[in-house]
């Protein structure tokens, strides 16, 4: 059978039976195909090692329109699709070159970008005002800190999925898992006030302000489900373009993201005594290995506690 064909099944394989999300299934599509491309080849026997060897010598040096070569955590996307594409391959009996024999490379550990406490507090104060557009605007930098959600989670929110009482409701995450997040005092009033400002009946959390609102209203139509071009929900984009509006107008000199926020979450608690463990759940990581790129807050307290309290009562010379 022709390898695209082999791939179409493969990625209906993804979504069907393995239960991967869109956004995953739509990646590893992207990264099939511009091996494909780039190899010219038409049957699963023609993978080699030889092939590969010329792939990834192609991915490291590629570059892009502004002379920047792929990131090696990048590359190794590509190779992680290959390699799955390959076992379902030999799952199918089809021969081809065995998954084993493509090793992914090892990704430089890099350390977060995080906020310190008080600039956090400055970046929440920058929108301090109590017109509709502060509001929501706060109510988005205390949610993503609070909660530390992702960006999608936040802006895929509905307000009826929130229960303010409790502090507590559910988001649906990567690979379509759900898990439970916390919402702390402040952003729970935060988040109150913006609502009780609310007078339309979409049902995300987040919508766009009052002058969107009234063009929205002018065309007298009513949202019918939720991927309406008609939906007030705001997009990523915006939420991206809220955080570095506030970052600015803070007078921080970070780039800050909306994943800085979720960074500064996940630092928080374990700079208060969390245990990796609980700030994995908290995170939706599936992999301890993922939230460990957290421990160099945790090394350093143990740094600070190993100098202050290692062996006090020797006498200094």
């Amino acid at each position: 059978m022709e390898i695209r064909s082999l791939k179409n099944q493969f990625l209906e394989y993804l979504e069907i039976e393995r239960g991967r999300s869109k956004k995953t299934i739509e990646n590893y599509n992207h990264y099939l195909d511009r091996f494909l491309d780039w190899a010219a080849i038409s049957e699963p026997m023609q993978i080699t090692d030889e092939l590969m060897r010329g792939f990834r010598v192609y991915l490291n040096r590629v570059e892009d329109s502004k002379g920047k070569t792929l990131k090696k955590i990048t590359q190794n996307y590509y190779i992680i699709a290959i390699r799955s594409f390959l076992k379902y391959l030999a799952k199918k009996d089809i021969e081809t070159l065995k998954a084993e024999k493509v090793e992914v490379g090892k990704n430089s550990i890099k350390e977060v970008e995080f906020l310190e406490a008080e600039e956090v507090e400055r970046i929440l104060d920058a929108a301090s005002g109590q017109d509709f557009k502060s509001l929501r605007d706060r109510a988005v930098l205390e949610l993503l800190f609070s909660a530390g959600l992702r960006v999608s989670e936040l802006t895929s929110l509905n307000r009826d999925k929130v229960d303010l009482k409790s502090r507590e409701f559910s988001v649906r995450g990567k690979g379509d898992k759900v898990r439970v997040v916390f919402v702390s005092d402040g952003a729970a009033e935060t988040l109150q006030k913006y609502l009780e400002k609310r007078t339309d009946i979409d049902p995300a959390m987040f919508v766009r302000d009052e002058k969107a609102q009234a063009k929205f209203a002018s065309k007298k139509v009513a949202v019918k489900k939720e991927s309406s071009v008609d939906s007030l929900r705001l997009t990523p984009r915006s939420i991206q373009r809220i955080v570095k509006y506030y970052a600015a107008k803070a007078g921080i000199i970070k780039d800050v993201h909306p994943h800085t926020l979720r960074h500064s979450f996940a630092t928080d608690l374990l700079m208060n005594g969390a245990d990796i463990r609980s700030v994995q759940e908290m995170l939706g990581h599936s992999s301890i290995t993922t939230t460990q790129v957290y421990t160099h807050v945790t090394n350093k307290q143990l740094r600070e506690v190993h100098q202050a309290f290692h062996a006090r009562r020797r006498k200094k010379k």
